[in-house]
């Protein structure tokens, strides 16, 4: 009997060795080699076409002819946004998020409003029986006849039943515990989130049947299992949150059929979540008038502007280094913003403690952000509140300059339906465009012409 073939994989990366380490020297962490058994034969290894008319000889890019891809539609526009205007036939898509954050209830319902429509759905749980996956649909009131629920773990019996109901979509829920009985290793692990992925991607493009994958997440929140796993899929969604809140929020980090970077509100609620439609009331609602440190500004979230408050407390430090500690955006912004007003305004903040935080636990990462915060910091350290119907936007240079942002259209058009009145941008960005009615759009050209124009004597 010929000796099995034994290697050590990677739990975070994928990297293979042919002996065990203690740090993997492909994502340099510790304790993550488990051993694993080479598997001799693995079948599904052949190779597949995308669509009926491939040839699998070079084409020339002006002899093929390009087609728009077909969407099918859910009832959650917030949804249908995220993956760009719909879900399209043959695609994967996986979706990541915290436990119990509520990824099984939207893919639950989304399963139920597709068979609605007489598209047959196949929701498959490994982490749930039939009758639990019951009480979770009452609780939403699904009723859809053509929703179908499988607790199976194995892919070879999965594919068994795709086979024989010839579903519309497909769910797996999640894809840490599914298993191919040719790979040795115990579910969850790196071969078998490979292996698996690459079968459910064959059936996806081969039948043109979307499939929805759950991914586990990492305690550092980035999607369980090999980095191959987000490259394979053609959409990644990351649905965030904290638990003790109601709202959720769906991200696009990856989408080969729409653009990146859309997000989609929802609210959590008894009976299910419920998409908000428009997500800057909600985040301005509970702000305080008149209050030092608070400014209001018009962020991008893909193609769509979100109006979000920025708060700032700034207080004298009673240590020898003072603390700089922000939520919501990056951490190593708020010491460069606070440098720019030292040196470029006069503000003493070098022994000042920082605190930001971007109310209603959005995460802004775009630099148009820039201006609000410096204006809060000032805010807060003069004891200067701004005036509640400003928005500031803009874009701030280490030389104290306000540098153009994209889209300010669509910022202004966004601040003036919620009934604010005056928007303070880039000099820059007034050319080309028309000021809506009822709302004041003022040009600065320097972080100290911003703060002179927003910060109420």
């Amino acid at each position: 009997m010929a000796k099995r073939k034994t290697k050590y994989v990677c739990q975070e990366c994928g990297y293979e060795s042919a002996k065990w380490m203690g740090k993997c020297p492909g994502c340099n962490e510790w304790n993550t080699l488990v051993e694993e058994i080479e598997a001799s034969n693995v079948r599904g290894r052949h190779t597949f076409n995308v669509g009926s008319k491939s040839t699998g000889k070079p084409e020339k890019i002006t002899s093929i002819e390009s087609q728009k891809e077909p969407r099918v539609t859910t009832s959650m526009k917030e949804f249908n946004r995220v993956l760009g205007g719909g879900v399209v036939p043959g695609s994967l898509v996986l979706i990541g998020g915290d436990p119990g954050i509520g990824k099984s209830t939207l893919l639950l319902q989304i399963s139920s409003q597709l068979a609605e429509k007489q598209l047959p759905v196949l929701y498959v749980s490994g982490e749930e029986s039939p009758r639990q996956t019951k009480l979770r649909a009452d609780r939403l009131g699904v009723k859809a006849d053509l929703l179908y629920v499988l607790s199976e773990t194995n892919l070879f019996d999965i594919t068994k039943q795709i086979e024989e109901i010839r579903p519309s979509f497909v769910v797996i829920d999640s894809i840490q515990t599914v298993f191919r009985e040719e790979v040795s290793s115990a579910p969850g692990s790196v071969s078998q989130v490979r292996e698996c992925t690459s079968e459910l991607m064959k059936i996806a493009k081969t039948n043109g049947i979307p499939i929805f994958i759950v991914g586990h997440v990492t305690k550092e929140g980035a999607i369980a299992g090999p980095r191959l796993l987000e490259h394979m899929v053609d959409a990644v969604l990351y649905f965030e949150g904290e638990r003790h809140h109601t709202y959720r929020i769906l991200r696009g980090v990856k989408n080969r059929f729409g653009s990146t970077h859309e997000m989609g509100i929802f609210e959590m609620k008894e009976e299910g979540l419920r998409e908000v439609m428009n997500p800057s009331e909600i985040f301005l609602e509970e702000r305080s008038q008149g209050a030092a440190g608070s400014t209001v500004v018009a962020s991008m979230e893909g193609t769509r502007p979100v109006l979000v408050e920025i708060q700032a407390l700034i207080s004298p430090s009673s240590f020898g280094n003072p603390r700089r500690m922000a939520t919501g955006v990056d951490a190593n912004r708020v010491p460069l913003l606070m440098a720019v007003l030292e040196k470029r305004v006069g503000l003493m903040l070098q022994n000042q403690d920082a605190y930001i935080k971007v109310a209603g636990g959005v995460k802004l990462d775009e630099p148009a952000i820039d201006l609000a915060l410096a204006v809060s910091i000032a805010s807060s350290f003069r004891n200067q509140p701004t005036k509640p119907e400003d928005i500031f936007v803009g874009e701030v240079g280490l030389t104290g300059e306000i540098r153009r942002v994209s889209r300010i259209e669509q910022r202004v058009q966004e601040a003036a339906k919620l009934g604010f009145k005056r928007v303070i941008c880039p000099k820059r960005n007034l050319d080309g465009w028309t000021t809506p009615k009822g709302i004041e759009v003022i040009g600065v050209n320097t972080v100290q012409e911003a703060l002179d124009t927003g910060l109420a004597r």
